[in-house]
């Protein structure tokens, strides 16, 4: 059932990026992205009172709370500039590229987390790097 929720992850991050430039277009990026990240918050801590989910946070481990952190940071950032990647570029090109994040990310998996590449997933790496080159070169 994992690539069900990853479908509907990519579906909702398209219409993401379709409202967020939208809604950025006559905003500041960095303002627009607070809103965003005001509801987001707002809408994922409903979520986890009404599912009575919050009874959780005393068992979880300091490590796994650094690294959830360290992720909220990452995804701050990443938020930021996808945001101002938005205002000024056009969305299908700027969604495209933030998309090499699953590139990247293949790429880090194996460097820090041990896990096996194998050479379907390399060469879904190399197209998704070579995709890339082929948006942003004039």
């Amino acid at each position: 059932m994992w690539w069900f929720y990853a479908v509907l992850s990519a579906f909702f991050a398209s219409l993401t990026a379709i409202f967020a430039k939208l809604g950025v277009a006559n905003i500041n990026s960095n303002l627009a992205t607070g809103i965003r990240t005001l509801v987001i918050l707002v809408l994922v801590w409903s979520i986890v009172f009404f599912r009575g989910e919050q009874k959780e946070m005393g068992s979880i481990s300091k490590s796994a709370v650094l690294f959830l952190v360290i992720s909220g940071i990452a995804t701050g950032l990443s938020w930021l500039f996808y945001f101002k990647a938005l205002q000024v570029g056009n969305v299908s090109q700027v969604a495209a590229v933030d998309k090499l994040s699953v590139a990247l990310t293949i790429i880090l998996s194996v460097i820090f987390l041990h896990e096996t590449l194998s050479l379907r997933t390399a060469l879904g790496a190399l197209l998704i790097i070579a995709g890339t080159f082929l948006l942003i070169k004039p």
